[in-house]
Order: structure tokens, then C-alpha cells, then sequence
């Protein structure tokens, strides 16, 4: 009896499998007709494809190397103005500030999308945890959140970044460590929900591992609002990677990085104020654009949270 029990609920749960896979095809389809229906997000998804694009075939479009100093312009009183040789002009070291630009776009990206990942991952992990077991394990994991919160996240990367080496692999690592605690608790908050529902208590019924459960049937109903915290989680990370270039504890000369190019144009604010404008209108308009997204995919995952 107990075998055709066991039997029973896993012909369930496959029928069930089946229908939320097809559930989730359709899902998808409906967001992203929503999704296209909100102006704002498509044209910020037009411009991160944009930017993508640029900092994959960097040196294809680069007309110099970031990092070579043209010699004739470090003879003439460096910075140069835009000419038809360097068309946004030259830094202090004779270094062109539209290749700089078009690279540095690589490093920006590539901070903000390792650092979520990595922030995703421990978020999600532990967020699991907490909401799948509860008791003394979530206690202690919701203790060390509120700890964490409590204290000023940037302020908390430039207290661990000071005491290494300042460099590109480190920040990635770093904001990605210290940025899960939302993450952590909006999973937490979505399984606490979840885990009481008839097709967990079935795949409990059938003495699948917590693992499996997890992961398998779990976790998956958590991945819309997963995207949606990445989303924003993007822009926070390329922020923070600028504040810290800016500060001189992120990445490090010669390598390009916006948030290093506006540290190195603070000094010409005045003679040449194209150094600042080219990074930070890079930053806004990217930072803008991953918010447009962010926003568009929220209304669309959730429609009744659109105002």
C-alpha cells in the first residue's frame, strides 16, 4: 500500500511538473508582451544591447590602444581638445578618452554582472535555508542579515578593500559578498510562502532530499523576482565600482574604467571639462537604462505592483 502511495504521488508530481513547465512557457510570453508594452524599458534595453555590443567588439571600434600615449599631444601641453585625431580628445598622459570609454565599458559590465552573480548565489542560497527550515538556522542567518544592514554597505567594501590589494578581481569579489542581504531576504520571504503548498508537501510525501526540493521545486517559482533583484542589483554594483575607482580603491591605473576616468579628470573640471562629462553621462545613462529594465520587468512579472 505504502509503494502505490508513494506511486500515486509521484505521478502527481510529474503531471504537475509537466503542467507548470508549460505554465512557465506561457509565463514568460505573457511578460515579455507586457514588457514590450512599457517604452521606457525597451529603450533602456536598447541601449544596455547597445552597450553590450560596444564593449564585446572593443577593439574593433577603439581607434587607439587605451593605454598608448600619443607622444606629439604629451609635447603640447596634454590635454588635448577633441580633434579629428582624437576625437574626444586626449587625457593628461596623451592616452585617447574615447578608447578609454569604449574599454572601459568591459570593466564597468563586467563588475556589475560577476558581483550580482556572486551576490545572487549566497542571497539565494541562504535565503533558502532560512525560509526552507526555519527554527534556529533561519534565527541565526535573519541575525547576521540585520547586522549587515545595519551598517553602511559602501562604507563597509572600503573598510575590507583597504586592508588588499586594489584591483578589478577583488572589487567583483567584494561588492558581490557584501551585497546578497536583500537578496537573502526576499528569497526568504517568497519559500516561507511557498513551502506549505501542495506540490512541496508532495515531493516531501515522496522522500526526496531537501535538496531536491529545493532546487527542483522551489527555487524556480522564486526566479521571476531573482531576475528582477539582479536587475537592480547591476546598477548598484557599477555605482559602487565607480565610487571606488573615483577613490582610488578599485581599479587601478593603466586599466579603463569610468569611474577611474573621472577620478583622473577632476583636476582639468575647468580647462577640460569633456574628461568628466564623457564617464559620467557613460554612468547615467547606463545606470538609467538597467533602472528602465529593472522597472519594466517589475510591472510586467507583477502587474498589480505597477502604479
Amino acid at each position: 500500500a505504502t509503494n502505490d502511495a508513494k506511486k500515486y504521488l509521484s505521478n502527481i508530481l510529474q503531471d504537475s511538473e509537466e503542467a507548470s513547465f508549460g505554465k512557465v512557457q506561457s509565463f514568460w510570453g505573457t511578460v515579455w508582451k507586457r514588457f514590450r508594452r512599457h517604452r521606457l524599458a525597451m529603450v533602456g534595453l536598447g541601449i544596455l544591447t547597445v552597450l553590450v555590443l560596444v564593449a564585446i567588439a572593443a577593439p574593433l571600434l577603439a581607434p587607439y590602444d587605451p593605454k598608448a600615449m600619443d607622444m606629439e599631444v604629451l609635447t603640447n601641453n596634454p590635454p588635448a581638445p577633441p580633434s579629428k585625431t582624437h576625437w574626444l580628445g586626449t587625457d593628461a598622459l596623451g592616452r585617447d578618452w574615447l578608447s578609454r570609454a569604449i574599454y572601459g565599458a568591459r570593466i564597468s559590465l563586467s563588475v556589475g554582472l560577476v558581483s550580482v552573480s556572486i551576490s545572487i548565489t549566497i542571497g539565494s542560497v541562504l535565503g533558502a535555508i532560512a525560509g526552507y527550515y526555519g527554527g534556529m538556522i533561519d534565527n541565526i542567518i535573519c541575525r547576521v542579515i540585520d547586522v549587515l544592514m545595519c551598517v553602511p554597505t559602501f562604507f563597509l567594501i572600503l573598510t575590507v578593500n583597504a586592508f588588499l590589494t586594489p584591483s578589478i578581481y577583488n572589487v567583483m569579489v567584494i561588492i558581490g559578498v557584501f551585497g546578497w542581504m536583500g537578496t537573502a531576504r526576499m528569497v526568504r520571504g517568497q519559500i516561507l510562502s511557498i513551502r506549505e503548498q501542495e506540490f512541496v508537501e508532495a515531493a516531501r510525501a515522496l522522500g526526496l532530499p531537501d535538496k531536491r526540493v529545493v532546487m527542483r521545486h522551489i527555487l524556480p517559482n522564486v526566479f521571476a523576482q531573482l531576475i528582477v533583484s539582479a536587475t537592480m542589483g547591476v546598477a548598484g554594483a557599477i555605482m559602487t565600482e565607480s565610487g571606488l575607482s573615483y577613490l582610488g580603491m578599485g581599479v587601478q591605473e593603466p586599466f579603463p574604467s569610468w569611474g577611474a576616468m573621472l577620478k583622473s579628470a577632476q583636476d582639468y573640471l575647468l580647462s577640460a571639462p569633456w574628461l568628466a562629462i564623457l564617464p559620467g553621462l557613460l554612468i547615467s545613462i547606463t545606470v538609467l537604462s538597467i533602472n528602465f529594465v529593472g522597472d519594466g520587468l517589475r510591472d510586467a512579472i507583477d502587474p498589480k505592483l505597477k502604479r
